[in-house]
């Protein structure tokens, strides 16, 4: 079976790494998406496990579709009775790009038409209910070239569960995922987000060190379907055996807002690691540590309407990290003279995607616990 993970605009890497770690060895990507090979228990594990990626789709086909005659002929071929009962509800997704055929809306309103005869066809029930489990298909057409798929995954990744109260600007939870993953936090080393807000770093931070699989407390579509009744408990337990229980080092997270910090506290507790970190309200000048060799993760903030504040926070932002000389920093930011105000050339740049708006990952390395150790003797 043909899988597929969509990603994000510049997290491409981060999911292909976590993707090795799993067992699934060198993916290809193509076209936002990333391919591999699997089965019903895969669709499971990646679902459960993945911590960057946006759903978990199979494939059912791949044709030319230079028209809609070709679209719907494509699409009848598929042996949908394999996968959707007489009463499930069908939800049509996808996009045109450099094709032909362009009426995205029509397009899926041709290729439902074409699912609904065939199940028709192979049922013998002339009227379906469409009051059952949610089904989404996906046509995608790019170059008159028609790609098929079922979304596994329904409400997408970053979906945790854990993250239902509000807060202006939140970062979603697959980007904290991936910031983190392109870092250098490791095992052992100290943490710290000086801008958490609702929390979503911090938390992702912990679940990481932890091992806690994203997906181990939510629902997904496939779940409903008829043919994978044991998957989802054998990959949750596959999870639950690899979490790591012993000691980590504390996650210190903190921002100038009591409210953020109520919001995040009630967040970490959702998620199970309300004890793992230390909440703080304060400023993000205020920031020190003994500790060696840490890892500082942040989304600043970079609104239109704090716009004229923007240059003097970025740069006391930088004095603060400079005052951290072992550790290293790393923060996602849309605003454009950030690197700028905060003084010192990146490391690294990556491009990325926040809430919309494009952004841009800035790295910084401090130095690496070796040299700073060689420097001291």
């Amino acid at each position: 079976m043909k899988l597929s993970v969509p990603v994000a605009f510049g997290v491409e890497a981060s999911v292909k790494r976590q993707l090795r770690q799993l067992g699934y060895g060198d993916c290809p990507a193509l076209q936002g998406r990333i391919r591999l090979n699997g089965d019903w228990l895969d669709v499971a594990r990646l679902n459960i496990n993945l911590r960057a990626g946006e759903r978990v789709l199979v494939e059912l086909a791949e044709f030319p579709a230079p028209d809609f005659d070709a679209l719907f002929d494509g699409v009848y071929s598929i042996p949908w009775e394999e996968y959707i009962g007489a009463d499930f509800r069908i939800l049509m997704d996808g996009k045109c790009v450099n094709s032909r055929l362009m009426a995205i809306k029509t397009s899926g309103g041709i290729a439902k038409k074409a699912i609904v005869e065939r199940l028709r066809a192979k049922s013998g029930i002339h009227t379906l209910s469409e009051r059952g489990a949610r089904i989404v298909v996906g046509v995608f057409i790019v170059n008159d070239m028609a790609s098929i798929t079922l979304d596994t995954t329904g409400d997408g990744l970053h979906k945790r569960g854990y993250r239902i109260k509000t807060y202006s600007a939140p970062l979603r939870e697959t980007t904290a995922a991936a910031m983190i993953e392109s870092s250098f936090f490791r095992a052992g080393k100290p943490f710290a987000d000086v801008f958490c807000g609702s929390g979503t770093i911090p938390i992702e931070a912990a679940l990481y060190m932890r091992n806690i699989a994203p997906g181990k407390h939510r629902s997904f579509d496939f779940v409903q379907w008829m043919h994978v009744p044991e998957v989802i408990r054998i990959a949750r337990e596959e999870a639950c055996d690899q979490e790591n229980h012993g000691q980590i080092p504390p996650i210190c997270a903190s921002d100038i807002s009591g409210d953020a910090i109520e919001i995040a506290k009630f967040h970490a507790a959702r998620a199970g690691v309300g004890t793992d970190i230390r909440f703080f309200t304060r400023d993000m000048r205020m920031f020190s540590s003994d500790e060696r060799c840490g890892v500082l993760i942040s989304n600043p903030p970079y609104g239109e309407r704090l716009k004229a504040h923007l240059p003097e926070l970025y740069c006391d932002f930088g004095k603060m990290y400079r005052r951290l000389p072992d550790w290293s920093c790393y923060f996602l930011s849309g605003y454009d003279g950030a690197s700028r105000a905060f003084g010192g050339r990146p490391d690294k740049m990556r491009r990325m995607w926040n809430a919309g708006i494009p952004c841009t990952l800035y790295s910084y390395y401090g130095a690496p616990p070796s040299e700073k150790t060689e420097s001291n003797a």
